[in-house]
């Protein structure tokens, strides 16, 4: 039963994150109007706003115009329901799933737009980072949470204190630029923000792995992207969408990847 209820969360959360994907790029409230065909403008209803199952009862079309509707929409419901359902297999219940799925939402965000728009945006970078700060601080009075029975949990990662999570953002951020003086402009200031605010997630040590494994993961996409022809040498191809990727294995696995690299050593 919670595991249903986990995935019906997760499309739900996709519906609205397909919402901030779009609107945020053109400086659109995402709260007004209300959803509409982009077309011809019709309110939609609330059986043409059902996640994933509106669109197959729908055939992909509009119900007024008739315009087809990408599948992109239903895909992303489905993705964000799966990394819910994955993420609550991997967390269990309690706080701890709370601040991953937050965290899952905003990562999912800022890679869907800068795959379309190659930007990232300070309107969700900066709520991003306040609300990491106000997770952190939270945990940090877990015991008194746990001691007046409100919520009995275990957490997969440690709560940040201020110094780590200054020490994470100015490391994190830090980096980047240094990159991208080095390298005359290869790496953009959103990512360099982007890398900041995750040091106010997870840490400076945690974000270090994040960036590293961005930077394999963007290296080996690179060349078979370039090796297939579907990009150029000249071409450019964000790398918001490999932090953000690389962030959730690190939120996920951080703890057994770091304890297999020193197991090697």
């Amino acid at each position: 039963m919670d595991f249903a209820f986990i995935f019906i969360l997760g499309l739900l959360i996709g519906s609205f994150l397909n919402v901030c994907i779009y609107r945020l790029p053109q400086n659109e409230s995402i709260v007004f109007p209300s959803s509409h065909c982009m077309s011809c403008g019709n309110e939609l209803k609330v059986l043409d706003l059902v996640p994933v199952l509106s669109y197959f009862v729908l055939q992909g079309k509009c119900r007024f115009c008739k315009t087809s509707i990408s599948p992109r929409y239903a895909g992303m419901e489905l993705l964000t329901g799966f990394l819910f359902l994955f993420t609550y297999y991997q967390v269990g219940l309690g706080l701890e799933l709370l601040k991953a799925l937050i965290f899952i939402s905003f990562l999912v965000v800022i890679t869907f737009i800068d795959y379309d728009h190659q930007l990232i945006l300070d309107k969700v970078l900066l709520p991003m980072g306040i609300v990491g700060v106000l997770i952190n601080l939270l945990f940090e009075h877990s015991d008194l949470i746990t001691d007046l029975g409100l919520l009995s949990f275990s957490l997969l990662v440690n709560p940040l204190d201020w110094l780590s999570m200054g020490i994470g953002f100015f490391v994190g951020g830090g980096l980047l630029f240094i990159i991208a003086m080095v390298s005359g402009g290869g790496m953009g200031g959103g990512d360099i923000k982007f890398a900041a605010v995750l040091g106010l997630w997870l840490g400076w040590q945690m974000n270090l792995l994040v960036l590293m494994l961005a930077f394999i993961l963007g290296g080996i996409v690179g060349v078979l992207l370039i090796a297939t022809r579907i990009k150029s040498r000249k071409d450019y191809i964000p790398f918001g969408p490999f932090i953000a990727i690389s962030a959730w294995i690190v939120y996920i696995y951080g703890i057994e990847i770091l304890q297999w690299y020193f197991s090697l050593t």
